[in-house]
């Protein structure tokens, strides 16, 4: 009998079949795990590509406002300019920065190294809202900007001759 048991134990004949089967489910586990690592890494990009997206064009209200010296000419404290040129739609406010008693702030700011006496100061408060330019996500991305803007207008020193 104990000849008959090991002739079974040595018989190798679906052996291959067996190592075949593990190794086609380990190269499956093997696939699976790339296919959703890239899928995470393309949800990345996407996400990084629509803050990108975002602050460029929240970037880009900021600066077609400083570009333009019209839209500092406005009267009252807040004002929304009517941009031309706003490729990129970023909702664009501006209002004048004021002192604790309400009155327009038109100190000279620290550190500029010029006679506050030769000019005028406006302060201005620029916010600049922008969003993803494509809609493929169930969530935007969105970036607010905000930047302070001072305004310099020469004074008429002394008497006119």
């Amino acid at each position: 009998m104990s000849k008959k048991t090991t002739g079974v134990l040595n018989d190798q004949k679906g052996a291959a079949l067996v190592i075949a089967l593990i190794m086609i489910v380990v190269l499956t586990l093997i696939g699976l795990a790339s296919t959703f690592t890239s899928t995470f890494e393309i949800r990345l990009s996407g996400n990084k590509r629509g803050a990108t997206d975002a602050f460029y064009s929240s970037e880009s209200g900021v600066e077609i406002v400083q570009s333009n010296v019209g839209y500092f000419s406005y009267t009252g404290n807040g004002s929304t300019p009517a941009l031309n040129p706003n490729p990129a739609n970023a909702v664009i406010s501006l209002t004048r920065e004021l002192n604790a008693d309400g009155t327009p702030r038109e100190d000279a700011p620290r550190g500029l190294g010029i006679s506050a006496t030769n000019f005028e100061f406006n302060h201005h408060h620029v916010q600049s809202t922008g969003q993803d330019q494509l809609d493929v996500s169930l969530v935007p991305s969105q970036c607010i900007l905000e930047s302070k803007v001072v305004r310099l207008l020469p004074t008429l020193q002394g008497g006119s001759q």
